[in-house]
């Protein structure tokens, strides 16, 4: 029997983390979570998940700059950003910077889907 996918999420929207998580378990997921961007590093060092779905916009420490962390720890994470409208620019670094993909929020079931897929491609 294949581990299940670990996954960790950020976002500060606790609703958001409780919809992506319930998403997310469906589809077989272990699933954490971090609710800002100092968090997601801390947590991404302490349960070395498969991928990570991260907020763009988080107190503390923005996406971007959680980004950048999580890579210089990991260059190899895969690393989906979560963004509202108007942060195009903020998604265009962001995938220079290593993210995989981005998913615009509102998201529907078959965006995570795909998004799940796209970690397990990039770890095989």
């Amino acid at each position: 029997m294949q581990k299940p996918l670990k996954i960790l999420i950020s976002d500060d929207s606790l609703l958001l983390r409780k919809k992506l998580r319930e998403e997310l378990e469906k589809l077989g997921c272990q699933v954490f979570e971090a609710k800002d961007g100092q968090e997601v590093v801390e947590a991404y060092c302490q349960f070395c998940p498969d991928g990570v779905f991260m907020d763009i916009v988080m107190p503390k420490v923005s996406g971007i700059d959680a980004l950048k962390k999580i890579k210089e720890i990991h260059h190899e994470a895969r690393i989906i950003m979560l963004s509202s409208t108007g942060t195009a620019a903020n998604l265009l670094e962001a995938l220079k910077l290593g993210a995989i993909d981005f998913i615009q929020k509102p998201y529907n079931s078959s965006q995570i889907v795909k998004a799940v897929n796209d970690i397990i491609r990039k770890e095989s």
